[in-house]
């Protein structure tokens, strides 16, 4: 497995930044890649993955909206409840109080196991310094206006990450000094749970 490494925020006992490594950036199949490998590998009919998690979405999504935890091959799915204020005593809870915040997913043991079988170690990748890419501001922004022609006006920090090689943190960091300051560059708008970003 291809993997970097990167520095977090988190100061060490030397006083230098703490490192983390990550699987190397770009590693992704799409839906449609996935069912042609399906294809190759187990003799699937093309398309017949995608029919099957179309329905297992429709019929799981009724009984979840129902409070019911899925069991699967794959991990459970349960839906993930909370509060919408602060609530001290359970006689205060109303209906009204109560929002749904998605889906909790525990993948179980199935996917270690099943890793384990292929993996085969582990191989790093010399990706680019973060400090390093942080210098060239200039080209940073040329990367950022880049990317909001290719994605119709707007960036979110996964895609600026992407396209930068910088790690999540450090893209979301700059994508927020950008929206600050008396001639920002960028205005920050949420977007279910994360922020879309645009031209000023």
């Amino acid at each position: 497995m291809w993997y970097e490494v990167h520095p977090t925020p988190v100061k060490g006992s030397d006083g230098r930044n703490l490192m983390y490594v990550r699987p190397k950036s770009g590693m992704k199949l799409t839906m449609k890649e996935l069912e042609e490998k399906c294809e190759f590998y187990n003799a699937l009919r093309y398309g017949e993955l995608s029919r099957a998690f179309d329905a297992f979405i429709r019929v799981a999504g009724r009984f979840l909206a129902e409070g019911y935890r899925i069991e699967t091959p794959i991990g459970s799915f349960a839906p993930k409840l909370s509060l919408t204020r602060q609530v001290t005593s359970p006689d205060e809870v109303k209906d009204r109080d109560v929002r749904l915040d998605g889906v909790e997913y525990n993948p179980g043991k199935l996917w270690n196991e099943e890793m384990k079988k292929w993996h085969d170690g582990f191989r790093r990748y010399q990706n680019p310094d973060t400090q390093e890419l942080l210098a060239d501001k200039e080209k940073l922004e040329q990367i950022m206006r880049e990317c909001l022609q290719k994605h119709h006006g707007y960036i979110t920090a996964g895609m600026f990450a992407y396209y930068s090689g910088l790690t999540l943190y450090s893209a979301r960091k700059l994508l927020n000094e950008w929206t600050k300051g008396d001639n920002p560059k960028l205005l920050k708008t949420p977007r279910g749970k994360e922020h879309i970003y645009t031209e000023v």
